[in-house]
């Protein structure tokens, strides 16, 4: 009767990985209004007016504006929810 093979238990350290914060980028278009696209951001990520204005008019001026940041999942949620709006949305990763 034979035996298995033993095989020595290797000295692994499992680390888990960092969570890499991703960003939400909303970026200028021709189609909607300056008015829509605060509302949007308003109503979906609950920013003040100030802070929604601000965001609209970096996208307005300068062609996008990074509009949350958060877990990759997180904003490609928050992505597909801009599409259904539709404004034109991407993410990417932090700038590292």
């Amino acid at each position: 009767m034979s035996t298995p093979a033993s095989t020595p238990l290797l000295d692994e350290q499992l680390t888990v990985a960092p969570l890499v914060p991703w960003q939400l980028v909303v970026w200028d278009d021709p189609v909607n209004l300056m008015s829509y696209v605060v509302r949007v951001f308003r109503r979906y990520f609950g920013y003040p007016e100030e802070q929604a204005t601000a965001l609209m008019l970096a996208v307005h001026n300068e062609g996008h504006a990074v509009v949350a940041t958060g877990p990759r999942e997180t904003m490609e949620v928050h992505a597909q929810a801009m599409h259904d709006f539709g404004l034109w949305a991407t993410i990417r990763r932090v700038p590292q």
